[in-house]
């Protein structure tokens, strides 16, 4: 798993990369990207899946902000994160939400 964070000069957002790599996963089928920034929609953000069978998933989002998020995949199991910047409880469950700093 990786995160790619590339600042933009001229807005103060952050063009930030999910990656879930192909071998660590490989019954994947699809998966989606769910945080703070989407609502927790599991609809709003799919991960597209790369000739490498990685899937991956850009979303723009505001600088000096952190947002919780956590992939869903196969539409019933939910992964945080490895290389996730921090950890937060998830204010509905006893899970942890990965947390990525901008």
């Amino acid at each position: 798993m990786s995160i790619s964070k590339q600042y933009l000069k001229t807005k103060p957002l952050c063009k930030v990369t999910f990656t879930l790599p192909a071998h660590r996963l490989a019954q994947i089928e699809h998966a989606a990207l769910l945080g703070e920034f989407n609502d927790w929609d599991p609809i709003a953000l799919p991960m597209k899946k790369t000739k490498s069978g990685d899937f991956t998933a850009t979303v723009n989002l505001e600088k000096n902000k952190e947002y919780q998020f956590r992939y869903l995949v196969n539409g019933g199991t939910w992964l945080n994160d490895e290389a996730a910047d921090s950890y937060q409880p998830s204010p509905v469950s006893y899970d942890h939400n990965s947390v990525v700093r901008l």
